[in-house]
């Protein structure tokens, strides 16, 4: 004799449920830069400076163009296609040669005149330093 199972309902539209939100929650986990092809950036500052790191492999330092514009930093890039070798059957082609641009709403207002820009390895480094009146003052308090 074989046994029976009750069918729940519920239990089922539980379970679904759980799968849809972990679905969702790894979808929405991911960078959107990255799945757009974008740079993925950090950004911190300190008491005088921003800090932006973005991440820019295959990228020249000369096909970077990067502005400030009020409040918003905007780093436009080009990954620019080698000359394809006509005696050569590709296999496979999975690199991208595009542009992008980014921009990025900054935190405090800068001194755009005195920033610097290195870049090492794929790896853009700006640092922004901050204006006078964006900088954290710092108030005595005296004892009466």
């Amino acid at each position: 004799m074989s046994n029976l199972t009750r069918w729940e309902p519920f239990r089922d539209l539980v379970s679904i449920r759980r799968d849809m939100d972990r679905l969702f929650d790894e979808f929405y986990s991911q960078p959107l830069a990255k799945a757009e092809g974008m740079p993925l950036i950090d950004m911190y500052q300190t008491d005088d400076d921003i800090v932006v790191k973005a991440t820019l492999p295959g990228v020249k330092a000369d096909d970077l163009d990067i502005q400030i514009t009020g409040d918003v930093l905007t780093i436009h890039g080009e990954v620019k296609e080698e000359k394809e070798q006509k005696e050569t059957k590709y296999h496979m082609r999975e690199q991208r040669y595009q542009s992008f641009s980014r921009s990025l709403k900054l935190p405090a207002n800068v001194v755009a005149d005195k920033a610097k820009a290195e870049m090492n390895d794929g790896i853009l480094f700006l640092t922004l330093p901050k204006a006078e009146e964006s900088k954290p003052k710092s108030i005595s308090v005296k004892a009466k």
